[in-house]
């Protein structure tokens, strides 16, 4: 008797549909992968093989067992640099962010084969992070003239805007009601800047004056302030003292800087050196001035002397960046949300953050210029380094030499900003285009296009992971820095966007619509 066969197996079908039969797997090859850090090229590890479809999460734990942190994981950023015969104008690297079979290998370049030993890059990032803000909880008004800056405290908690009404508001954030009203300038309020302990708010105006909301106004300046900024409370030597109180620097279309002592609301002394209006002052390690005299000037701020005197830009340099501008803004202030219980352990705080900063790199400053271009300067050594700048000023023929001059904008650079760690640089210009820069070296990394107007101002996330711009086109636009793609699209400005910025998971913005909006997570 012949076996019988068992009945074939009934296909399932879903409504009438056959099952659809399981797609093959896909073979990955495997590639040879050589782990560097960003910071100075060095190997992390020696060359491994891997599979190509390795996720970036799993590459990321690999890193940290690589080099013994698997108890404190680091977060790491992964990208891999196109080589210099790949002409790419948007673009000089590429971002890991699925897998290196899909983003390094399938690039449209086709840069990179199997058969390489793949170079990538690791840069740690911050162990927190910032939540992109994708709506808006609050329009406030109250300005009845457009609002011409906004800054919020070192902590978050208060917001100030200055506008062409001739008052400068507080905002409460818990509540997002108006606090205050500070009346007593008789012209635009042109800036507005908190002090580092979030005591004491600086308004300088179109009537020459520096407001203050304690005593009188401090007045000096035969024309409108441009800029203001507070001496770092690291650098304090009375801090002993009471009351306690940093100088304030401010700039003027004057031609002037003045310093001016608070706690005897005196002006100290006056620096004269420029011949046209000064545009921008930063006082980090020392004081540092942007002219429309097309030269930026470096002053020691004990007593106001000159120290160095830059003459390369073509046009006037209308913006100054410093990659300790976050540290000095927030001062003892970080990511905890702890406040120092006295004023000794927040100048201790403070200067820690700063040492930690400048340790590793020197304090370096971008400028911006009508020129179109951008120019990256180390003046200073960083701890480690032995090399003075009179020393490299001797080897030039008595003349500092910058560490990149960066190209690529079409037309005026109207801001630039350091990231709060210092590794990027992003600047924004007349062409509607925002341009991302490697920190330390200005090499370009990437163009990030979407607005359809100039692009006026700048923020930067705390965590150094997002970007937000606000444009003459209405629009506020947050950037992927994974992707260089626009990540949310804020609009609901009626008109220009003057201002913007941006602390712990809040952006500010205000513009030609005499409106406050707040926007959030």
């Amino acid at each position: 008797m012949a076996a019988l066969l068992p009945p074939p197996k009934r296909q399932k079908v879903y409504h009438g549909i056959p099952e659809p039969e399981n797609p093959p797997i896909e073979k990955s090859p495997n590639v040879i992968v050589q782990f560097v850090s960003e910071e100075d090229g060095s190997a992390l590890a020696p060359a491994v093989s891997l599979p190509a479809n390795i996720s970036r999460d799993d590459l990321q734990g690999l890193v940290n067992n690589l080099t013994c942190k698997a108890d404190e994981p680091v977060p790491f950023q992964f990208h891999a640099v196109l080589p210099a015969d790949v002409v790419n104008t948007e673009s000089t690297r590429i971002v890991i962010s699925k897998s290196i079979e899909a983003d390094v290998l399938s690039h449209p370049s086709h840069a990179f084969s199997p058969e390489d030993i793949l170079v990538v890059h690791c840069s740690p990032q911050s162990v927190f992070r910032v939540r992109p803000a994708t709506r808006c909880s609050s329009s406030l008004s109250g300005h009845s003239s457009p609002i011409l800056c906004a800054s919020f405290s070192p902590t978050g908690n208060l917001l100030a805007t200055g506008s062409g009404d001739t008052n400068a508001r507080l905002w409460d954030l818990f509540t997002e009601t108006p606090s205050h009203t500070l009346s007593g300038h008789k012209g635009w309020v042109l800036c507005v800047e908190w002090e580092a302990l979030e005591r004491k708010l600086a308004t300088g105006g179109h009537d020459s004056h520096t407001g203050k909301p304690i005593g009188d106004a401090l007045k000096g300046h035969s024309k409108w302030i441009t800029s203001l900024s507070w001496e770092p409370i690291h650098m304090l030597t009375c801090f002993l003292q009471k009351p306690h109180s940093p100088r304030l620097a401010s700039s003027s279309k004057d031609g002037t800087v003045k310093v001016w002592a608070i706690s005897t609301r005196r002006l100290e002394y006056t620096l004269g050196g420029h011949s046209a209006s000064v545009n921008v002052v930063r006082w980090g390690g020392v004081l540092y001035t942007a002219s429309s005299d097309r030269t930026v000037r470096i002053w020691d701020a004990s007593g106001g002397r000159p120290l160095h005197t830059l003459k390369d830009h073509a046009h006037w340099v209308t913006t100054l960046s410093l990659n300790t501008d976050f540290v000095l803004r927030t001062g003892p202030f970080d990511h905890t949300g702890k406040r120092p219980s006295s004023d000794q352990e927040a100048q201790s705080r403070a200067s820690a953050r700063y040492n930690d900063l400048v340790s590793s790199t020197s304090e370096l400053m971008i400028t911006g210029s009508d020129d179109h271009t951008l120019f990256l300067w180390s003046l200073f050594p960083s701890r480690s380094d032995s090399i003075t700048p009179s020393g490299v000023a001797a080897s030039n023929g008595g003349k500092l030499k910058p560490l990149a001059r960066l190209t690529g904008h079409q037309r005026q650079v109207a801001h630039v900003a350091f990231s709060p760690d210092g590794r990027w640089v992003a600047s924004a210009a007349w062409d509607n285009s925002v341009r991302l820069w490697e920190g330390r070296t200005g090499k370009f990394v990437a163009t990030l296009r979407g607005h359809v107007g100039a692009v006026y101002r700048l923020a930067w996330s705390a965590d150094s992971r997002l970007l937000v711009s606000a444009s003459k086109d209405t629009t506020l636009k947050i950037w992927d820095l994974k992707t260089y793609k626009i990540k949310t699209d804020l609009p609901g400005h009626t008109d220009e966007v003057y201002c913007v910025d941006f602390v712990a998971d809040k952006i500010v913005s205000g513009g030609r619509d005499r409106t406050v909006k707040i926007w959030k997570n």
